[in-house]
């Protein structure tokens, strides 16, 4: 028996293992975060290319070459059959038997077309011959598989039409190749007949057009033309369709019609009429392989071919349905932004004249002067917590100032009471989250009015003043003020600069006037201590506490309102990494608000009213048309390249005009400087398309149950408040021109 020694030693060792195997599973876990919005997004592209492709929007090539000398033609090609045999070497012609008619159809199958000729064929008991594109067979298998079952016989036309003289032998390798897999998926078939596309007669081959016809010979094709062209493509009329499709004398021929490409209503019409016509004067319809003679041209497919051609029909179906979801996709978000302008035009513009009228007063009670309390969460704040309490002692309105200093290793909570001003009072506590903090704070708070705000924010003097004034309606509970970007002299800031202004601040307003504020920002907000103590105070459940806590005030009958004036200057991230640390919590913390009320959305009272009226809003208009808003520049992308290019960059235009209009009367209500607008277009084209992995990769986080933690955003404290007085220099020898302000 091994010793207790050993037996504890192995004990430790497992537990060590298995703690270590459980923190590698989350380390794998984590990359997939990323990774799956990564493989999301290349399979929509993908999709959306092969969609192109099968649709001749990429890669199709519509040069014709004009007629060309035929010299190096042999003549015995050009005053023969239309049926040309090169394979083996040789070099053949061969002709129709007289009374025998092959009807032939270009360019399908077609959708609407095509079962109308095979309708009249089986009519009639007449079997033709379908040379198919393979675009038009992968995208209408069920109609390939109607025309071998009923008889008739398959043809290649090449996969998307070109003019094969263009092309190398690969390249017409690659096009016989994709459309034989085309017709083994869709029929589980091979066929041996050919025709080359923009071809008619034998006498009409030159010299540009023969070898590629007898390169075609060569990988074992026969090539099929013509002896009479009805020319229906050019709707010439019923009648003259049939004279032109009417062979002479009773000879034998191959006639040309097409069942796609168009409308084919003459095509159909006229082959109603053409069938009995002729079949009452002798003709038969035959197949081609029927009327010589000759072995069939299909041969059935298995194995790993079958399998293949399977599964290529299968993604160009699926990639025609994707796309077909993201189309409609494209139309509710187009539908969901614009409804979403409007209404900010409309409800913001309503707002601001109703708060800024003369006579305008927020309740019936007098102006609020008793004093509040400001609680400040402060965690590793260093660089900007002085100037953070010096602008509040500098507020106009009597005020309580509590800093608490959560578990900071950096020296905050010294360097405010070094300071040593008058109202001021530090709260130490070990590090616990910032919920923590805040419900500590106002657990020592000495007023009913609490206001709260970030360390590493500043105020103007009139902030504090301005944020609580709502609070002269009993009604209300809860404050959202206006939160700025200080340090948006940088591009990343100006671009924050706009979304803050435009994304936040406007849409704040028509929250206010739709009753459903999602949230009170945590640089600048104000709560009455009553209300907080009604929803039980601030939850960690969330990484959102601000959404959760204005979520829960809404479903507990309190207004929430937005006091534009409430000014408050916030350092942005100036990094990329930093951006995105900070939206991914935001988003993703957003999310878990959103599941945590649901509950609203079948209650009654206020509850149900949020739930029904604010939290559908809010969920539409922050994660659902955001989560679609991507498709706009795949789509966008994916018209610069293939086209219609002009049409794409006008749509472009339009939409960035949209936004234009809504950003500049975001900045004229703000009072905000036009400027900064110019970086707007780079704005749609850049940052947007980070804050959409943000949010993908948010809801990968959801969907695979993950863990967010809090991310401490690192700070310069270069931010201040217009009209501020400089920071003193530091003990460190920081000066006031190191630290000047670029708000």
């Amino acid at each position: 028996m091994a010793p207790r020694s050993n037996r504890r030693r192995s004990s430790r060792a497992d537990g060590r293992s298995r703690r270590a195997s459980a923190v590698n599973a989350r380390r794998r876990l984590l990359p997939m975060r990323w990774v799956l919005p990564v493989l999301l997004l290349t399979a929509v592209t993908a999709m959306l290319m092969l969609r192109g492709y099968v649709h001749s929007e990429i890669l199709a090539d519509y040069r014709v070459r004009p007629d060309t000398a035929a010299d190096q033609v042999p003549e015995k090609i050009r005053t023969g059959g239309p049926v040309i045999d090169t394979r083996n070497g040789g070099i053949s012609s061969l002709s129709v038997p007289r009374q025998r008619i092959v009807l032939t159809f270009d360019d399908g199958p077609d959708p609407t077309w095509t079962p109308k000729i095979l309708d009249t064929l089986k009519r009639h008991d007449a079997h033709a011959v379908f040379f198919i594109t393979g675009t038009m067979a992968s995208q209408y298998p069920d109609l390939v598989r109607r025309m071998v079952r009923e008889g008739h016989e398959i043809g290649l036309h090449t996969f998307n039409h070109p003019d094969l003289s263009y092309k190398s032998w690969g390249g017409i390798d690659w096009q016989l190749s994709q459309t034989q897999m085309a017709l083994e998926g869709a029929a589980g078939i091979r066929t041996s007949l050919f025709r080359p596309p923009y071809s008619s007669f034998a006498g009409a081959i030159d010299n540009a057009s023969w070898p590629a016809i007898e390169y075609v010979g060569s990988r074992g094709y026969l090539t099929v033309l013509n002896d009479t062209d009805s020319e229906d493509w050019k709707k010439p009329g019923v009648d003259e369709i049939i004279r032109r499709a009417t062979p002479k004398n009773g000879e034998g021929a191959v006639v040309l019609m097409h069942d796609s490409g168009g409308d084919r209503r003459q095509t159909v019409e006229a082959l109603d009429r053409f069938l009995p016509e002729l079949q009452a004067k002798g003709y038969r319809f035959q197949n081609l392989t029927e009327a010589l003679g000759a072995p069939s041209a299909h041969t059935p497919v298995t194995g790993i071919e079958l399998w293949k051609g399977r599964a290529w029909v299968f993604l160009v179906q699926a990639s025609d349905k994707v796309t077909g979801v993201l189309v409609v996709g494209l139309v509710v978000v187009g539908t969901l932004v614009l409804v979403r302008f409007g209404l900010m035009l409309l409800l913001s513009g309503a707002h601001a004249r109703r708060v800024r009228r003369k006579n305008f007063r927020w309740g019936p009670n007098a102006p609020v002067t008793e004093p509040v309390t400001v609680l400040v969460p402060a965690y590793n704040e260093a660089k900007c917590i002085e100037k953070t309490v010096r602008s509040l002692v500098a507020s106009d309105h009597p005020i309580e100032v509590l800093v608490i200093d959560d578990g900071s290793s950096d020296g905050t909570a010294r360097i405010v009471e070094d300071l040593n001003l008058p109202g001021v009072r530090v709260i130490r506590q070990l590090n616990a989250g910032k919920p923590a903090a805040l419900n500590r704070g106002v657990a020592n708070a000495s007023h009913d009015i609490i206001v709260m705000m970030d360390g590493d924010t500043v105020f103007e003097p009139s902030t504090v003043r301005e944020l609580v004034q709502p609070f002269a309606d009993p009604r209300v509970g809860a404050v959202a003020g206006n939160a700025k970007v200080g340090n948006k002299n940088k591009l990343i800031g100006s671009w924050q600069h706009i979304e803050y202004v435009m994304g936040f601040n406007l849409d704040r307003r028509m929250y206010d006037i739709l009753g459903c504020m999602p949230t009170i920002p945590g640089a600048v907000g104000a709560f009455r201590r009553s209300a907080l103590e009604r929803v039980g105070g601030m939850s960690d459940d969330t990484l959102a506490e601000d959404t959760d806590i204005t979520m829960a005030l809404h479903r507990d009958g309190w207004r929430v309102v937005y006091a534009e004036n409430a000014r408050a200057w916030t350092e942005a991230p100036e990094s990329v990494r930093q951006l995105w640390s900070q939206r991914y919590r935001w988003s993703y913390g957003t999310m878990q608000a959103i599941w945590k009320h649901r509950r609203a959305i079948v209650e009654r009272g206020p509850s149900g009213r949020f739930g029904r009226i604010g939290l559908p809003f809010v969920s539409l208009f922050m994660v659902v048309a955001p989560l679609l808003a991507p498709l706009i520049d795949i789509f966008l992308l994916y018209g610069l390249v293939f086209g219609p290019t002009q049409k794409t960059i006008g749509a472009w235009l339009g939409v960035l005009a949209v936004q234009a209009v809504c950003a500049a009367y975001a900045f004229w209500l703000d009072r905000e400087k036009m400027r900064h607008l110019l970086s707007l277009p780079l704005q749609q084209i850049f940052y947007r398309q980070l804050m959409y992995v943000v949010l993908l990769r948010s809801w990968m986080t959801a969907l695979t149950g993950g863990r967010l933690r809090w991310q401490k955003l690192r700070r310069t404290g270069a931010v201040e408040a217009p009209g501020s007085i400089p920071r003193r220099r530091t003990e460190s020898g920081d000066s006031a021109r190191e630290q000047r302000p670029v708000g």
